[in-house]
């Protein structure tokens, strides 16, 4: 792997089993966003579980390349979901964190592919 994605890749996976952290310990402001937007608290820990399948295949891509790429269009793909629930209520502000972290997936699955 580059060395970019090698950067990349465990901040992304930070940030994914920090947020899925919040889920799990259903921190009191993101329980009340995420039910905001019409997604019921059972789905929390199922969030919370892909988040950090994507975190851990993230962090073996930068062994196994073919993992890596799967795993950041995995991420990209959960992030069009969060993406897509924020504007369907029209949260805009709230999309914020969901767009910023789209952005870094999109960037982590760019350097992936052009590292394998």
């Amino acid at each position: 792997m580059s060395l970019a994605y090698d950067i990349v890749g465990p901040i992304l996976a930070l940030l994914l089993v920090l947020s899925a952290y919040a889920k799990l310990a259903r921190m009191p402001q993101l329980v009340e966003a995420i039910t905001a937007l019409g997604v019921p608290t059972r789905a929390l820990p199922i969030l919370a579980g892909l988040e950090i399948a994507g975190a851990a295949g993230l962090l073996i891509g930068i062994w196994w390349a073919p993992l890596g790429i799967a795993a950041a269009i995995g991420v990209v793909g959960y992030f069009i979901g969060a993406i897509t629930a924020h504007l369907r209520k029209s949260d805009y502000r709230g999309s914020a964190g969901a767009v910023v972290m789209f952005v870094v997936s999109i960037v982590a699955l760019v350097l992936s592919i052009g590292a394998a």
